[in-house]
């Protein structure tokens, strides 16, 4: 008969019963659970009850065949575990897709059958500089991973041992003295300098409208790239000249666009437009309006008017925004940047323009104005221009004589 043993102040444990074997011997299966709660601890009925419910769900898991004893489990069986525990569960769309390829698709193949139990630090690290071989690689030129994919996966490598220890198929982190591997080469943030922005926007003149109001809004919002394909004409007024960031489009899953909050507190915020840009975006509006008009039946988004839309009237894939930018400088043979380095860019030109630091970091969603410390050299007219309002002050030798 199934039954629950005391075995210390909060720890139990559950034997479950599976009958007789051959020989007659009787087959059990025994798991240990610790009790965490005080409140429950306090409560000796609510403390039965939650014992039993844990007991009948052990039996059920047992005659099921469900049940893995920790000391069995295998490296993949748990990341089956962990993927729909945690990663379906915890994270964000992106951040799930990121996890599970790195997992299926690198740290499964090298540690896949072996014991989650027989896994120790110098398996770890064996691993870490296996990353850094050409083996490695999913590339067909067996380029080697940059320092900042063998960093994710050391980040994904803590999640699953931590959540090992924590759901208690591991006493000890095999991670416990593994280094943060280096980022050793990290790219540097690129920005168009005055002369480039020039560039930019003569470029910009005999481009379609909406190629033009990306760009545009990017260089002179800072917003991100999610934030401009998250962007509906209901966050934009036109008369006081100002977009409420309030969603975004981080990426499309199933062909579905995920659509979400901003980032952070800071990111949900309002941005004040440029006169320019406020006759664009009216230009825009006209535009965005015959279109919508001419698709129809077509039009299947119901009540969403997103700026950068399919002809359904679904959002535009933040990809293609960026192929849109990658498209639009190679043409022009403009300086290769990101289309995040748009935003750097529009940070760079406050910083240019003295623009109190306080109110830079409100405009583009920063925590905190130490985010802006990297922009501090961008401009060499920047750091002349600091220099410049000491002239004068000094007084040469011979002028005093």
């Amino acid at each position: 008969m199934a039954s629950i043993q005391k075995r210390g102040e909060n720890r139990w444990r559950l034997v479950a019963e599976l009958g007789y074997d051959a020989q007659g011997k009787r087959v059990q299966e025994r798991k240990t659970i610790i009790v965490d709660d005080p409140s429950l601890l306090r409560a000796p009925r609510r403390l039965q009850n939650y014992l039993d419910a844990e007991l009948l769900k052990f039996q059920m898991e047992v005659e099921a065949g469900h049940y893995i004893r920790p000391e069995k489990l295998t490296f993949e069986a748990f990341i089956e575990i962990w993927i729909n525990k945690f990663v379906e569960v915890e994270l964000q769309e992106k951040t799930k897709v990121s996890y599970k390829f790195h997992a299926e698709r690198r740290i499964v193949p090298f540690f896949r059958t072996m014991h989650m139990d027989k896994i120790k630090t110098m398996h770890i690290t064996d691993y870490l500089d296996y990353l850094r071989t050409p083996e490695a690689s999913l590339n067909r030129d067996g380029k080697p991973l940059g320092s900042a994919t063998i960093v994710y996966n050391y980040r994904v490598l803590r999640s699953i041992f931590a959540k090992a220890v924590e759901w208690r198929v591991l006493k000890d982190n095999p991670m416990t003295g593994v280094k943060k591997p280096r980022e050793d080469d990290i790219k540097e943030m690129e920005y168009y300098d005055e002369k480039e922005i020039e560039l930019l926007f003569m470029a910009l003149e005999d481009e379609p409208i909406q190629l033009r109001l990306q760009v545009t809004l990017a260089v002179t919002t800072g917003m991100r790239r999610a934030e401009m394909a998250g962007l509906e004409w209901k966050n934009i007024d036109l008369v006081n000249g100002v977009i409420d960031i309030k969603q975004t489009v981080t990426m499309f899953k199933d062909g579905a666009p995920v659509i979400k909050g901003p980032k952070n507190k800071q990111s949900k915020r309002r941005i004040a437009l440029a006169p320019a840009v406020i006759d664009e975006m009216k230009l825009y509006r006209t535009e965005w309006a015959k279109m919508k008009l001419q698709l129809g039946d077509k039009w299947t988004a119901g009540d969403s008017e997103f700026l950068f839309c399919r002809t359904s009237g679904e959002p535009s894939d933040p990809e293609r925004l960026t192929k849109r930018w990658i498209s639009f400088h190679r043409k022009h043979d403009l300086k290769p940047i990101r289309l995040h380095d748009l935003r750097h860019t529009s940070v760079s030109w406050m910083v240019f323009k003295k623009v109190h630091s306080e109110a830079i970091a409100k405009r583009v969603g920063h925590t905190n104005t130490k985010m802006l410390q990297i922009y501090a050299h961008i401009f060499d007219s920047v750091d002349q221009a600091a220099a410049d309002v000491f002239d004068g002050m000094v007084i040469p030798a011979k002028k005093k004589a």
